[in-house]
């Protein structure tokens, strides 16, 4: 071969490898970027109840604007946006009613669900307007569903997430402790009632990580982000007894917007 055809061939090579380059600098850069198509699925503390500023066409489920799923999807503009969590909604019924907004095409999902499977509302029912023994005894059996029947069904809810969005990045999201302890508060329920609810959030926590690792789902505590902002801190972010009552003990929109919602765009 000439010194000529030789350097011909290499720029030939060159200009080629350019092009192969230039070819797929468009195709990166567009999978880099791929739309995100998300889904907002769970119980209250997903649909943002305690928050105020409920959509008017969510009806009971009462899904707010300052739900954690609203902001995010707000500041990071999704290609779409699916927001179907309910008040009051059990895994059972998240499987039942909220999974056919799901499909092969859905990039991230993320879901709050366990805590009305073992009777939250009842337990802080009992907590407030009874004894001390009655509510300890009420918690006591709640940990009792936590770790002997909520297991399967927050299973199955899994499964069903998987099975209908196979390629989700699924976050579990969990839910804060209500109480710090030997705060301010200088009435309600007794420091032996708060610790008990307290470790029975650890405990429904626990239960739920340990789930959603089985599941390859991704779990994202609040705990951390709601420490000294748990009732009686003196800047709760978390309502107390209120009115309406649905709202009670339920994050603030500044429960969602400072605790789940770094809690979910850490990991999304």
């Amino acid at each position: 071969m000439s010194v000529r055809r030789f350097r011909a061939s290499a720029a030939t090579l060159v200009l080629a490898v350019v092009a192969a380059l230039g070819m797929a600098q468009p195709a990166s850069a567009t999978s880099s970027a791929a739309a995100v198509r998300y889904v907002a699925l769970g119980d209250s503390y997903s649909a943002g109840v305690g928050s105020g500023s409920y959509l008017s066409d969510s009806g009971d489920c009462h899904r707010s604007t300052k739900a954690y799923p609203y902001l995010w999807a707000a500041a990071n503009s999704p290609s779409s946006f699916a927001f179907v969590a309910c008040s009051g909604a059990t895994t059972s019924s998240v499987a039942g009613s909220q999974l056919g907004v799901l499909s092969s095409s859905t990039t991230l999902v993320s879901v709050t669900a366990g805590g009305n499977d073992v009777g939250f509302a009842d337990v802080m029912q009992d907590c407030v307007l009874y004894s001390e023994s009655t509510c300890v005894s009420s918690v006591n059996a709640a940990v009792s569903q936590m770790r002997n029947s909520l297991p399967s069904g927050l299973g199955s809810l899994y499964s069903a997430i998987r099975s209908r969005a196979p390629q989700a990045h699924v976050v579990v999201l969990g839910y804060p402790r209500f109480y710090q302890l030997k705060g301010a508060c200088i009435a309600g329920l007794t420091e032996t009632e708060r610790s008990a609810i307290n470790n029975a959030s650890d405990v429904l926590n626990g239960v739920i990580a340990k789930q959603a690792a089985n599941a390859g789902f991704t779990f994202s505590g609040v705990a951390d982000e709601f420490t000294g902002h748990e009732l009686c801190s003196g800047d709760a972010w978390l309502n107390s007894v209120t009115l309406p009552v649905y709202n009670s003990y339920h994050p603030k929109a500044a429960g969602q917007s400072g605790g789940y919602l770094p809690a979910f765009r850490s990991v999304a």
